[in-house]
């Protein structure tokens, strides 16, 4: 059986998924914030996306954590590894509820993942899917040390590949 592991950096605990993180996660993919992942989505689309990001754990060995301020025990987003059939490579993906947008938690939680998937998971590739109209997370993979793949496989044709190693 796989164990989700909880991961804790300096301010944040990124934690395996709860039943009562999906309203707050269906906000956001409801509304136009998530128009650079393919949204605004359905009810129906929205839970898929939910529960995939938790089964991944069971079939792929990566997945979705939800970054938790640990002081306030608020849940801030989401912090991922995609794998499966719609990911050519393994992708390091992020999002923020709009509160928390501007004070380096999607950074920290990014970091401490892509370290997990280096140390403990072993991943040998490591890529994030960027829209090219998303300047947020362009600059934030590039904060990361990710740098553009134009020869990788995409996803979707348009989007841009930053390859954090491998």
């Amino acid at each position: 059986m796989t164990t989700i592991p909880t991961l804790i950096t300096p301010r944040l605990t990124l934690r395996p998924m709860r039943g009562e993180d999906w309203n707050d996660y269906y906000r956001l993919m409801a509304s136009d914030r998530s128009i650079y992942m393919g949204g605004p989505f359905s009810t129906s689309v929205a839970w898929g996306m939910f529960c995939a990001d938790h089964a991944q754990w069971y079939l792929f060995g990566c997945g979705a954590l939800m970054i938790e301020n640990t002081a306030s025990g608020e849940c801030l987003g989401q912090v991922g590894i995609n794998s499966g059939p719609l990911f050519p490579e393994f992708e390091l993906g992020w999002l923020l509820y709009p509160a928390a947008e501007g004070h380096g938690f999607a950074f920290e939680a990014a970091s401490a993942l892509r370290a997990w998937s280096l140390d403990v998971s072993h991943i040998e590739t490591l890529v994030s899917y960027v829209d090219p109209e998303n300047a947020r997370s362009s600059r934030l993979a590039e904060r990361l040390g990710a740098t553009l793949d134009a020869e990788a496989q995409r996803p979707d044709p348009l989007d841009l590949v930053y390859r954090h190693y491998g």
